[in-house]
């Protein structure tokens, strides 16, 4: 669901990386992150449980050309891959303008991966989407395991809807840019159909024009991480500034006012810390 912003002339879609647990989709993140210059990019945020370190989302914007003198803008989500996060999924998938699914090419893997596409289609479905008409690529990541299938095999297998598909090492950034490039082009010419009458107007520099990341050290940080526990983000949504007559946590409006306005989806698992059943909560990020 494309979100407009009449006061920044943007349009602004909605990426989600989807994928069994431990496929690589946090990995694809953190080096698109880390290779883009710090003026192009937001905070990444991770919400820490007690089993999975990525709950709800990564974040992203990243700037493309423009579309009827708008510029385009891309936010990326992970979800996590454990079922027993499946509501959170769904949640994190809702409004998706197109999708990433990151697949584990080990031959061990073969059958999660299987498992987490059908679960893809079904939580799309869900929601009234079909995956086979919402723009989306295929991963084969880790391709450098010895016990890696051959793409024949995973394409046979997985991709039911023959998308793109771009073969990939996350861990050493090989493939990331490409299966980004080709996913956000996908996303661009979409939107230029259904808002700009097919037309891109002067995209600007693209993502393979981003410089390689500088080499590592001790002391280098490959990117920002804002890390809450379930209490910590409660707290901070009670600080979060309040629109009149609206409370923080009420859906936002469907135009955002604010020069960036984000709202992400979340469920929080209170039994963490009050022994009470699951909660959904929206949490409305103002960026600046």
């Amino acid at each position: 669901m494309v979100l407009f912003n009449a006061a920044t002339k943007e349009l602004t879609a909605k990426i989600v990386y989807y994928g069994p647990g431990l496929c690589g989709k946090t990995t694809n993140l953190q080096h698109v992150y880390d290779t883009l210059p710090g003026a192009g990019r937001g905070k990444m945020l991770s919400l820490a449980t007690q089993t999975d370190r990525t709950l709800f989302f990564d974040f992203l914007p990243i700037e493309l050309g423009t579309i009827r003198g708008m510029k385009t803008r891309i936010q990326l989500y992970t979800v996590p891959g454990q079922v027993f996060y499946d509501a959170t999924r769904k949640l994190v998938l809702r409004g998706a303008d197109a999708v990433v699914f990151v697949a584990d090419s080990q031959a061990p893997a073969l059958e999660s991966n299987k498992e987490s596409f059908q679960n893809l289609i079904a939580n799309l479905r869900d929601q009234g989407s079909e995956l086979e008409k919402i723009p989306h690529v295929i991963q084969w990541n880790k391709r450098d395991t010895p016990n890696a299938l051959p793409v024949e095999t995973l394409d046979r297998e997985i991709n039911l809807y023959h998308a793109p598909t771009f073969e990939a090492c996350a861990m050493r950034g090989e493939g990331v840019k490409e299966t980004l490039t080709g996913v956000a082009k996908l996303v661009l010419r979409s939107l230029a159909d259904r808002y700009g009458g097919g037309v891109v107007e002067e995209p600007s520099a693209f993502l393979g024009e981003v410089p390689p990341p500088p080499a590592m050290t001790e002391s280098t940080k490959p990117m920002e991480v804002e890390e809450l526990s379930a209490g910590e983000l409660l707290e901070e949504i009670d600080e979060l500034p309040v629109e009149s007559g609206q409370s923080a946590h009420a859906p936002s409006p469907s135009h955002l006012p604010h020069a960036s306005v984000v709202e992400v989806p979340v469920v929080l698992d209170r039994s963490l810390f009050s022994g009470e059943s699951p909660v959904e909560i929206r949490l409305k990020l103002y960026i600046k």
